[in-house]
């Protein structure tokens, strides 16, 4: 039940985020952040949309081991909202996650000034949503919300 309902989920960032589709045919739409860790099996990318629009982070950790302290370098400053984590509950995962996204720090790795410090479940895809408006408290807060449910 926990994949299913994964597969219908995986639909809903899909419709709502246009930088997942919008400029698949346009090398602006995609750019890796590092696909060379193959010392942690993790792989990590930008989706965004030429109109100036959302910026994605995703991050795919390959391995059965949880990474806890991961930098993956980022291009913006400020709040990433993690709006998928495939290690969530509801599909059959152990919860592990970053308790509804991470603050950037100003840390440069992968070419950029800033950084996310991400805790990667094992077997996971997980993305995240730069939100310049949000904080991790009100992220904190709609976390809690979204678990009452």
């Amino acid at each position: 039940k926990g994949i299913q309902r994964l597969v219908n989920d995986l639909n809903i960032p899909y419709k709502a985020e246009p930088a997942l589709w919008r400029d698949d045919f346009d090398q602006f739409g995609f750019q890796w952040i590092d696909c060379n860790d193959n010392r942690h099996s993790v792989i990590s990318f930008m989706r965004r949309e030429n109109a100036g629009g959302t910026w994605l982070v995703v991050v795919a950790n390959f391995t059965p081991q949880s990474h806890s302290q991961y930098r993956v370098g980022v291009p913006l400053a400020g709040f990433y909202e993690e709006i998928l984590n495939t290690d969530a509950t509801q599909y059959g995962g152990g919860n592990l996650g970053n308790m509804g996204g991470k603050q950037t720090a100003e840390w440069g790795i992968h070419g950029y000034e800033n950084s996310l410090d991400l805790c990667l479940p094992p077997l996971s895809l997980m993305v995240f949503r730069h939100n310049p408006t949000k904080s991790l408290q009100s992220a904190s807060e709609s976390s809690d919300l979204d678990n009452s449910l």
